[in-house]
């Protein structure tokens, strides 16, 4: 039977999660607590259907908690995000196939976006070699997700304008060698590593195509265009850490003093209005981020689909609300002193996080 993912961070749970967050960023990958929370909770499955064993959460819902938990821990709330939207691709599998993942013991997809291997056509399904870079969750992962350049004969199948064909494909992890790789200033824990497939056999079944026209699953999140889906869901994890880190640099601004001034910094009036002045800004482009994400759900739980414009809109709101974070924590830094610099500090580990998150690809200004 399906199950109920809990859609909300409770107060235990986000305590559990920091208090473990240190130990995590130490060893390079979550805490055994954290992953049980993980699989506990029901999070990894919240974006797979229902009819295949997932929770199917709403969009907005799914994306307010994936910023709270990385309001917690960024590393945690990197891997929930990027193995959950994993687990959404189980929506576009035949649904045997996807019911037969979704109900694997401590089920968790993990994979690169990267066409950066090639299947080979070789008698009812394909041979794949390759490797791939960034999957976050890697360790924990029970089936990985990649894109490979068909081939036929040894020779690049061309789709209609001359360009490789490519076709995504679920794994699972018994086929796929992990390559320890991960070795970043933040998100630690988070254990992105690289991994690769050496002419493993696969059948048919196990690939699958991104579209909303392709869909095997009724319910709206498969007519949510996937683009967007990945721009809400990235830029809600900047802002959690952004949010994280803005309350830790008020904390650490409170306790220091102007050295030219003589004054605790927050009664300088110009700190105190640059603060409020972030604050200000990045909550109005958090506020204006969930408008347009819930009018945009709406849309597709009406039956629509997003037209450019919306899909645009959505582009929009999110690469603002990141804008935004790190105008807010950029600007906050210089003002925290060398506790901030700390690698043991919390607020240190925060702006590593921020600041390794922020570099994927989707999220250039």
């Amino acid at each position: 039977m399906p199950h109920a993912a809990i859609a909300t961070l409770s107060a235990r749970d986000a305590h559990r999660i920091a208090r473990h967050a240190p130990a995590a960023d130490a060893a390079r990958f979550l805490h055994p607590a954290q992953q049980a929370l993980l699989h506990r909770r029901g999070w990894l499955t919240m974006l797979a259907p229902r009819s295949a064993g997932g929770a199917e959460l709403p969009l907005p819902q799914v994306v307010r908690l994936e910023e709270a938990v990385a309001a917690v821990d960024g590393s945690m709330g990197w891997v929930l995000t990027l193995c959950a939207g994993a687990g959404w691709f189980a929506g576009f599998l035949a649904p045997d196939m996807a019911r037969s993942i979704i109900g694997t013991p401590r089920v968790c997809l993990g994979g690169s976006g990267a066409a950066t291997g090639f299947a080979e056509e070789e008698g009812d399904g394909y041979r794949i070699t390759g490797s791939w870079d960034y999957a976050s969750g890697a360790p924990m992962a029970t089936h990985f997700t990649l894109n490979a350049r068909l081939q036929r004969d040894g020779q690049p199948l061309l789709d209609a304008q001359g360009q490789p064909r490519i076709r995504a494909f679920l794994v699972p992890a018994a086929l796929v060698q992990l390559l320890p790789s991960w070795n970043s200033l933040g998100m630690r824990a988070s254990a992105s590593h690289s991994y690769r497939i050496d002419a493993k056999w696969l059948a048919k079944e196990h690939g699958f195509t991104i579209d909303a026209t392709t869909a095997t699953a009724d319910g709206p999140l498969y007519r949510y265009p996937f683009y967007s889906l990945a721009y809400v869901t990235l830029a809600a994890n900047v802002a959690g850490m952004a949010g994280h880190f803005m309350q830790l640099a008020e904390e650490c601004m409170r306790h220091r003093r102007h050295a030219r001034a003589g004054l605790p910094l927050l009664d300088v009036p110009e700190v105190a209005a640059m603060l409020q002045d972030k604050k200000d800004a990045f909550s109005a482009a958090r506020v204006r981020f969930y408008a347009v994400l819930d009018d945009s759900w709406a849309t597709v739980a009406g039956g629509a689909l997003l037209d450019d414009n919306t899909m645009q809109a959505v582009q929009a709101a999110s690469l603002a609300l990141v804008a935004a974070a790190r105008s807010a924590v950029d600007g906050l830094y210089p003002y925290c002193g060398l506790y901030a610099a700390r690698e043991d500090s919390t607020i240190n580990r925060v702006w590593r996080d921020f600041h390794t998150a922020s570099q994927h690809a989707l999220l250039l200004p």
